[in-house]
């Protein structure tokens, strides 16, 4: 072996060995600020974001959207018609977004099987068909029957919210997605027995009062933004003025999109597969669009079996 060959295998494999460090770092530059910001997204819908230091750091993104406004419309990931092939196909809410023209979604109900071993060894991708856990409508097709500890929360035909606790969404629901624990019931934090209550988490919350809250809190990146507790969440939500809110799919799932003019984008730090900013494919997710003729209703493309 000649001296320059040494030297280029030497070369080869120090670049094998610094890549994954260097696009590592890339995924940590792609992260949103440690800043706070607040501004209106659409009419009717504004975004928040808080760095907080206390008791840990942690990154809290809050969209305000009142429901009244007649350019907002909801929209849940409609489900497979045929639920014995698997209730849904999976997608990441940015794959949601773009399906389907929204202008913000984020996740929504627990799912399953799902399997998380490495970068390359997980389940579901998207596209894969997997099961939703707890009640799902969408456009008035209930896709997976409610299920006993799942409250969920449900939207008639005039944007009305509600977040039943029962698990059971009313005749007439429009759009519907379950969660599993209460955070906040009659304006005050509701404690919970959850094995995770007390770890601090990547959460996702949606919350109901005056206005509807999506609450994002990115999790598992130290010094960026390590979770919060249940109880926190809840106290977070309590102060937005909310009555009741409901827990969601949190974290590696946790994620939060809009579209606006400079295309789709995440607005959180999801964290899958230990990958920040990689979404993992997800069962539905809750999603809002804005009309440009208030009275026209979302057209769905046909769904694909």
């Amino acid at each position: 072996m000649t001296h320059s060959t040494k030297r280029w295998l030497v070369a080869l494999v120090f670049g094998m060995l610094i890549l994954p460090f260097l696009f590592y770092g890339y995924l940590y530059l792609l992260r949103p600020a440690r800043t706070d910001l607040k501004t209106t997204l659409f009419p009717g819908i504004i975004y928040q974001r808080e760095a907080r230091s206390t008791p840990r750091p942690y990154m809290l993104h809050i969209v305000t959207i009142d429901l009244n406004a007649p350019e907002v419309g909801i929209l849940v990931t409609p489900g497979n018609p045929m639920p014995q092939s698997g209730e849904i196909r999976a997608m990441t809410t940015s794959e949601f977004v773009k399906k389907f023209q929204l202008q913000l979604a984020i996740n929504a109900n627990y799912f399953g099987p799902f399997r998380e071993e490495h970068p390359w060894d997980f389940y579901p991708h998207s596209g894969d068909k997997i099961n939703v856990i707890g009640q799902a409508i969408s456009q008035g097709f209930v896709y997976s029957p409610p299920r006993a500890g799942w409250p969920v929360l449900c939207f008639d035909t005039n944007n009305r919210a509600q977040i039943i606790e029962s698990g059971r969404c009313p005749d007439g629901t429009l759009q519907g997605v379950a969660g599993i624990d209460m955070l906040v019931s009659g304006g005050k934090a509701v404690k919970s027995d959850a094995s995770d209550a007390k770890k601090p988490y990547a959460r996702v919350a949606v919350a109901v009062g005056k206005k509807l809250w999506l609450i994002a809190v990115d999790g598992k990146q130290p010094h960026y933004s390590e979770g919060v507790t249940l109880a926190e969440l809840s106290e977070i939500i309590v102060n937005l003025g909310a009555e009741t809110a409901l827990n969601l799919d949190g974290g590696g799932s946790t994620t939060m999109v809009i579209r606006d003019r400079s295309g789709v984008r995440v607005l959180n730090s999801p964290i899958h597969t230990k990958l920040p900013m990689r979404e993992r494919p997800v069962a539905n997710h809750l999603g809002f669009y804005v009309r440009k003729n208030p009275r026209a209703a979302l057209t769905l493309p046909a769904r694909k079996i």
